[in-house]
């Protein structure tokens, strides 16, 4: 794979590390700011909202500019936005510097997810977009479980810092390896793209990504305390059990990259069922400490196995001068999801029927993007069957 593929993938990993991080910090920053957990819970909620409205709008406003350039400005606003969030005395300032932050994220995510699968082969493509995203993965994988270690130790602001220190890195990176581009004179007119994303095979992959992927984050939202209060870890226990989440999730990117490659909606369709499955069955994992650990590492597997088939079954569905803003729409869509899944597991807890029935609840959550994921493929077929009626008329 290119070495681009890779300073796409440290990118990555920074914004990634700056959205997952907090969830390891829960308890620390509800105490420090003095906010309940759900309070803090919607600091995940408000990142989440700004990736949806960030990645329409700086796609749009960017759409004429290189790329290279484009990704650069956003890491340059991702450092700014965590330095800030270091340095907020309250939290109405966290909330906002974690909204600055997360308007870059999509477009981020976006731009990079066309310019990975620019620079390989088309039955390489899932499996670039797979290896950028094990930058994300590697965030759960190093950089929850050192946040949260970091933010035990020596306070949840140093994690922020450490957060902003890993962009420079990833500035200088795309900086070096990501080769230079000129703004295209021939880009599509904003009509053209508009139209595109608009196409109804597009619309429902977004909306598969957002239910469908709104049942992990009701989930890992509050994993601290599922962790600590459900199946009674320490609080010193859940970065090591992070690493295990984070393995998984690296294990289940890529293979899901390798297997849409290969066959794209039967991945799709699979990776699903087996995320609501496994969800579903942690509700009873949780009460005992080593399922609970091993079910831990299978929900990331599974969570990232998803990201590649709805990433690239939305791409492919936006083909023809539509591929950039469709792929941003589509981060925003899983952060959409995301906002969602946070505020229905802070909705269980505070409501009822209580912490412990977050899991069931997420996989049913999940059933939902796995019926619209069926829905589609039904729909694609009937419109298949009439194109090859037509075609078999007009012989």
């Amino acid at each position: 794979m290119p070495r681009a593929l890779y300073a796409l993938t440290v990118g990555a990993f920074g914004i990634g590390s700056t959205e997952f991080v907090i969830m390891g910090l829960l308890l620390q920053v509800a105490a420090d700011l003095n906010v309940t957990i759900a309070a803090a819970g919607l600091l995940i909620s408000g990142y989440a909202l700004g990736v949806f409205v960030g990645a329409p709008i700086l796609t749009i406003l960017t759409r004429s500019l290189p790329r290279k350039a484009v990704l650069l400005t956003l890491m340059v606003i991702f450092i700014i936005g965590n330095a800030a969030s270091a340095l907020a005395p309250d939290y109405t300032w966290l909330m906002v510097a974690r909204v600055i932050t997360a308007l870059t994220h999509g477009t981020f995510f976006g731009v990079g997810a066309v310019v990975a699968t620019g620079l390989v082969p088309q039955d390489r493509k899932a499996s670039a977009i797979s290896i950028m995203f094990t930058g994300l993965t590697l965030a759960t994988l190093l950089g929850v479980p050192f946040g949260a270690w970091l933010g035990l130790h020596f306070g949840w602001r140093s994690t922020f810092w450490a957060v902003a220190a890993i962009g420079v890195i990833g500035f200088a990176a795309i900086a070096f390896l990501v080769p230079g581009d000129k703004a295209s004179d021939e880009q599509s007119h904003l009509r053209d793209e508009l139209v595109a994303v608009a196409r109804p095979q597009v619309l429902l992959g977004l909306l598969i990504t957002v239910i469908g992927y709104a049942g992990v984050f009701a989930v890992f939202t509050y994993i601290q305390p599922l962790l600590t209060q459900v199946s009674g870890f320490p609080e010193t226990a859940v970065s090591p059990i992070l690493l295990v989440f984070g393995g998984g999730m690296i294990a289940g990117n890529l293979i899901g990259g390798r297997l849409a490659d290969r066959k794209l909606m039967a991945t799709l369709l699979g990776t699903l069922a087996t995320l609501a499955l496994v969800m579903g069955l942690m509700t009873f994992a949780l009460h005992n400490q080593i399922a609970a650990v091993l079910f831990v590492g299978l929900l990331g597997a599974a969570a990232f196995a998803t990201v590649a088939p709805l990433q690239l079954r939305v791409l492919q569905k936006a083909e023809g001068g539509g591929q950039t803003l469709a792929s941003s729409l589509n981060i925003a869509a899983f952060n959409l999801g995301n906002a969602i899944g946070a505020w229905l597991g802070g909705v269980v807890i505070e409501h009822g029927p209580g912490l412990g029935a977050v899991t069931w609840v997420a996989a049913l959550v999940t059933v939902a993007g796995l019926l619209l994921a069926l829905l589609s493929r039904a729909l694609e077929r009937k419109q298949d069957r009439v194109s090859a009626a037509l075609a078999n008329a007009a012989c």
